[in-house]
């Protein structure tokens, strides 16, 4: 995958209408992107579906990116993400929360592409093996609720009534979970 600031150069260049821009940032982030929508979505037609949708959409907002507010590929993940809670909400209404009583494991954290190189394939374990062990490190009940957020795509009043938590007790746990989680990754 392409480093930070040649992301950001793609997106800059994509907000101008830079076509060929655009195809690179497609191949350098969309196994990323599909990867999360995959976990989130859980069904690959709606994941396909949401990848063309989350490109689209960059196309149209990549001059929105700001590079001094965040890393290029957590935009374009968030992206990906706000769309996959779109289409939960919209495709999936019927469905209910499970019980409070279980326990949370953590989700399979893979993003390679089956065509990268082993180099690449190894570089990425490291930092999902890295992930997985500061998740681990967080106290159970911001780690229950930033799996719950990001992986299952729970919004905060869902989470609420979920881990049976008053709102603004959840929002302060996503909050200080991705505060710990980002320090953890800082080491």
């Amino acid at each position: 995958m392409a480093d930070s600031q040649e992301l950001t150069r793609l997106l800059h260049a994509t907000a101008t209408g830079d076509r060929r821009a655009f195809a690179e940032l497609y191949r350098e982030s969309s196994s990323h992107l599909f990867g999360l929508l995959l976990r989130m979505l859980q069904r690959r037609d709606w994941a396909e579906e949401a990848l063309q949708d989350c490109y689209i959409k960059i196309w149209q907002k990549a001059e929105t990116y700001d590079a001094e507010k965040g890393a290029p590929l957590t935009w374009l993940l968030s992206v990906a993400r706000y769309r996959a809670l779109d289409l939960l909400r919209m495709k999936r209404p019927e469905v209910e929360m499970p019980d409070g009583d279980d326990d949370f494991s953590l989700p399979p954290l893979t993003l390679h592409d089956e065509a990268e190189d082993p180099m690449a394939r190894a570089v990425e374990g490291q930092g999902i093996a890295r992930m997985e062990a500061c998740l681990r490190e967080l106290p159970k009940e911001q780690r229950d609720a930033l799996l719950l957020a990001y992986y299952e795509g729970y919004t905060h009043q869902e989470l609420a009534v979920r881990l049976k938590a008053p709102l603004g007790t959840v929002k302060s746990w996503v909050r200080r979970g991705l505060a710990r989680l980002r320090d953890c990754l800082d080491e």
